[in-house]
């Protein structure tokens, strides 16, 4: 699998898998998008084997009132046909290697068991505005005890 920056070519076959991975939702479709027409700060890669599209991550700012303070993770996405074959940890240990993630504190609302095998954390501060009481709420290099609620771009809904 080839792991590559989202470009305008790419823009669409990140859509498409979106839908896919999943079904049901057009939530993440529309965030992924709004985050993108909006101008918003994204870091976002897809992963392509044999000239398709089948995997996607991205990261967008995380906010203690108006200051930056890291990244969130939303989302990580795999095909359907390609899921339970190690494809969602590459694209997450690529991700966690590149120079514009690798010093940042991380947030992700997710899977404890999957996250806490490449070092999350559960996140006791800040808070999470989605997860009541921070369940399943997890936190890469976060050194932070002030008490905020985490902020996410309004494209999140929150």
């Amino acid at each position: 699998m080839k792991i590559r920056r989202v470009t305008k070519e790419y823009s669409p076959k990140a859509s498409a898998l979106l839908r896919q991975a999943f079904p049901g939702s057009t939530y993440e479709e529309r965030l992924v998008e709004n985050l993108r027409r909006n101008g918003k700060v994204v870091h976002e890669w897809v992963g392509i084997h044999i000239n398709r599209v089948v995997s996607y991550i991205a990261f967008s700012n995380a906010y203690n009132g108006s200051a930056v303070v890291g990244l969130h993770l939303a989302p990580l996405a795999v095909n359907p046909e390609f899921q339970r074959q190690g494809i969602g940890s590459e694209m997450l240990r690529f991700a966690l290697r590149q120079d514009v993630i690798k010093e940042e504190t991380l947030f992700v609302l997710g899977d404890p068991g999957f996250y806490q095998k490449f070092g999350f954390a559960p996140c006791s501060m800040p808070c999470c505005p989605f997860s009541r009481k921070n369940g399943g709420f997890l936190t890469l290099r976060n050194h932070t005890s002030s008490q905020y609620i985490v902020g996410y771009e309004a494209e999140f809904g929150v």
